[in-house]
């Protein structure tokens, strides 16, 4: 009997916020067999579905470092998967593997990377501290913030999948890090385990006044990953020649363009001759052996922690969790449990 395959495209663009229900469409067929397997290819099936923030950016019809995603094509996403079957030399039946799955249980890739969990590692390592999130907040602090020991390193979404790893890296280079997070629970996470020197609640009534009180020697690197009001203030604290990171504006993602808020202090950057830099983590692609090379070695020595927020349930979770993002309810990476690794293998010689 054929082995039934669920996956989720694009029903509609949204305008503001993802609508479950709407936004995506949960579409029911045959799942990809090894018959169909050309030469290269393997058939997997996924185990770990990575949500992150930039999906939200995916579904706008506008120009990007990424062409959106189409009405009624598969939504995008990254995954850790089993191999149920190859016709490649680089892996084997069994195996694991990251790529781009998408919002499916199972897919056929050709471009994929196989995963050898290190000391201290497990299999979600690799789309989180070890995949490209880890590496997002590798380079942007290698080629752009460059911290150097001593300094004040400010981290917005510090809580967060990348945020998170952004601060330990500061931490490593020697840097005074200052992380900002949106509850208590979260502060007392990145300070208390992470080793932060400070953790601010942009939520306290006294947001603005300890913001300035954490950075009494201005800003030497900020790392931005949420845009807005909170980006507004960095550039206030802004030391001359500070670096700003551009890695994410999560505050302003389900807002249409005419209604996003503008940045009504840009010329701090000219009169404090601010570097600010946006990125892509594939920019540094020939960097990423190194970045990951050094994130596996903290993470083996301890000196790198991780969380992770694990919705189980199935791939029908996943247009509901993906919401946590934006309400900031996850803490550290957010994943889709679309397959527990302990269950069989259903149907590998499809």
């Amino acid at each position: 009997m054929a082995r039934e395959n669920k996956t989720y495209v694009l029903a509609e663009r949204p305008k503001a916020d993802i609508i479950p229900g709407k936004t995506f469409r949960l579409e029911k067929g045959p799942a990809p067999t090894a018959d169909q397997l050309q030469d290269g290819e393997i058939l997997v099936e996924a185990l770990y579905l990575s949500l992150d923030p930039a999906m939200r950016g995916w579904l706008n019809d506008s120009r990007s470092y990424i062409p959106p995603v189409q009405i009624g094509e598969k939504m995008r996403g990254g995954a850790v998967a089993r191999v149920l079957a190859s016709k490649s030399d680089k892996v084997k039946e069994g195996d694991l593997v990251t790529g781009s799955v998408g919002w499916t249980e199972v897919a056929i890739l050709k471009a994929f990377e196989k995963v050898e969990v290190p000391k201290g590692g497990r299999m979600t390592d690799f789309i989180s501290v070890l995949g490209l999130t880890g590496l997002t907040a590798w380079c942007g602090l290698e080629h752009i913030g460059k911290p150097k020991a001593g300094e004040t390193v400010v981290v917005s979404g510090a809580a967060g999948a990348t945020g998170s790893v952004v601060g330990q890296i500061a931490k490593q280079r020697g840097a005074r890090v200052v992380g900002i997070a949106g509850s208590d629970e979260k502060c007392a996470w990145i300070k208390e385990e992470l080793g932060f020197d400070v953790a601010l609640n942009y939520k306290s009534p006294n947001f603005k006044k300890e913001f300035a009180e954490a950075t009494p020697d201005y800003i030497d690197v900020y790392w931005d990953n949420v845009g807005g009001e909170i980006l507004e203030m960095a550039l206030d604290r802004a030391k001359f020649r500070s670096r700003f990171v551009m890695c994410g504006s999560i505050s302003g993602y389900n807002s249409p363009g005419k209604e996003s808020k503008g940045i009504r202090n840009l010329f701090n950057v000219v009169s404090q001759r601010i570097h600010m830099e946006g990125f892509i983590v594939y920019d540094f692609v020939e960097d990423h052996p190194r970045g990951r090379q050094e994130l596996a070695g903290w993470l083996a020595e301890g000196k790198l922690h991780r969380k992770e927020t694990i919705v189980k349930g199935g791939l029908e979770q996943a247009e509901h969790a993906i919401i946590q993002l934006f309400e900031g309810k996850n803490t550290g990476k957010l994943l889709v449990e679309v397959k527990s690794p302990e269950d069989k293998v259903r149907g590998a010689k499809l």
